[in-house]
């Protein structure tokens, strides 16, 4: 079954005419194996397959003939992990052959609209958008201005903390540029799609302060990580308190996640349940970035030795050597304790700030009336969850994907209705934007940057910067 199963994949997805790819008696003609070695990526058990397909696709004759097959000795095949392995090989190949090749800036682009034109549609369709645009009108303007002020009090903390990043790269510069700089690469997050603005940064402090492309790429990757360390343990730390009080020490919170009464209809007993597991699943969380920061002050490879206990095919390769690449990033701040404390801290005060923008915005509704304790833990929870649906890039600066994930937990944890809910995401990631839309115009003019010359100059840029990596001999 696996074996017939495997070979049906392999034909219907890859494709190929074969019928039996992993039989072992196979002859290859010299220069045509070395020909399509070059590009072959597996090193365990679907490699024969992927040459067998690569030569296919690349017009050399293959020809199939029956053999008689004694098999002698044990399996060393692991039905469990390899079929998932191999599996995952497949569909490496199938993106590799039918999908990358049509994804450039224009299906991008093209992909993007279409998925905004679509979300739109159907909130048309299933939302009344009149109730969502009244409830957004009855705001208080003031709350509002004091978020946008909030908001834009946390970006001189970020030109700050990218400024102590790079100088753990030996390179020392001003954070008011730097603020310009980060200013300019989100706005070309809300411009292009597939987070085309995330390079532009590297570009901009090379084109006016020379610092290389490779230092420029690897600042904001250790910029990234942090990040997301720091949404999820905050996501994760609201989690297991919620989780672990039982959600009783939170007033209010008790009665409008698991209702007034036991009795109704066991909603209560389903949120309680809910919400520990969303505590396991945080306490999970914190531990595996527990886990990735001691690896990173580490000597010792514990992300290798993990990973090929549970498989030790090529994906599982890739899928080490990325959190490698990870912990590498975090190891380039954590090696120095001060350094790594100032730029975590930094990260927590920013992404605090942006809960307290939500939490305005949200307050300024006056239909919501929670408890001050309750309104701080629901808006860390849906920022966090909502900042990590960003990190999906199917849409120009997460526009739609952070509304969503925000009004789900919102609604979930609390009595807010939906259309409240919706509108104060809208308003609070509206606010956002406009804050960022506005830093960056001006940044632009202040440093004269063109954003469409940036996107270019930097994804050409970081083509190069990817090929001139070094690589362990």
């Amino acid at each position: 079954m696996a074996s017939r199963g495997f070979n049906g994949l392999t034909r219907t997805f890859l494709p190929s005419e074969l019928r039996d790819h992993q039989c072992g008696f196979k002859a290859f003609d010299r220069k045509a194996l070395f020909d399509v070695l070059e590009d072959v990526e597996d090193e365990h058990w679907f490699w024969d397959t992927e040459v067998l397909v690569r030569a296919q696709r690349r017009g050399y004759d293959v020809k199939e003939f029956a053999v008689d097959w004694e098999p002698k000795g044990d399996s060393k095949v692991d039905i469990v992990r390899d079929v998932f392995g191999m599996g995952s090989q497949i569909l490496r190949c199938w993106w590799e052959f039918t999908v990358q090749p049509r994804i450039n800036r224009r299906t991008s682009i093209a992909a993007g609209i279409v998925l905004t034109l679509v979300a739109v549609l159907l909130m048309r369709e299933y939302l009344p958008l009149g109730e969502v645009v009244e409830q957004m009108s009855t705001a208080d303007p003031v709350l509002v201005g004091a978020a946008a002020l909030v908001y834009l009090l946390s970006w001189p903390l970020r030109g700050t903390r990218y400024r102590d990043i790079l100088q753990e790269l030996d390179y020392t510069e001003d954070a008011g540029f730097l603020t310009g700089a980060i200013f300019i690469s989100q706005t070309g997050n809300l411009v292009f799609p597939a987070r085309a603005g995330d390079a532009v940064r590297a570009y901009v402090v090379k084109a006016r302060r020379s610092i290389p492309y490779p230092s420029g790429f690897a600042s904001l990757a250790v910029e990234r990580v942090f990040d997301l360390l720091t949404i999820t343990v905050m996501a994760g730390a609201v989690l297991i308190g919620l989780a672990l009080t039982g959600v009783t020490s939170i007033a209010g919170l008790q009665t409008t996640v698991f209702g007034s009464s036991a009795g109704q209809g066991g909603y209560g007993d389903a949120g309680q349940t809910a919400v520990y597991v969303a505590g396991g699943v945080g306490l999970a969380a914190i531990l595996a970035v527990a886990v990735i920061v001691l690896s990173a002050r580490s000597d010792r490879n514990f992300v290798r030795g993990v990973v090929s206990k549970l498989s030790n095919d090529s994906y599982a390769d890739y899928v080490a050597g990325v959190v490698e690449q990870f912990t590498g990033d975090v190891q380039t701040v954590a090696g120095n304790r001060s350094s790594f404390l100032t730029v975590g801290g930094s990260s927590l005060a920013i992404w605090t700030l942006d809960v307290v923008t939500a939490l305005l915005v949200l307050a300024a509704f006056p239909s919501v009336s929670l408890p001050l304790v309750t309104l701080v833990a629901v808006c860390f929870f849906a920022v966090s969850v909502g900042n990590l649906a960003k990190v999906l890039p199917l849409s120009p600066g997460g526009v739609g994907l952070y509304e969503g994930a925000f009004t789900l937990l919102v609604v979930g944890l609390t009595p807010i209705g939906w259309s409240v809910a919706l509108g104060a995401a809208i308003l609070d990631h509206a606010v956002k934007n406009v804050v960022t839309l506005a830093g960056g115009v001006v940044s632009m003019l202040w440093l004269n940057v063109s954003l469409t010359t940036a996107v270019e100059e930097s994804k050409d840029a970081r083509s190069a910067a990817d090929a001139a990596e070094p690589t362990d001999d």
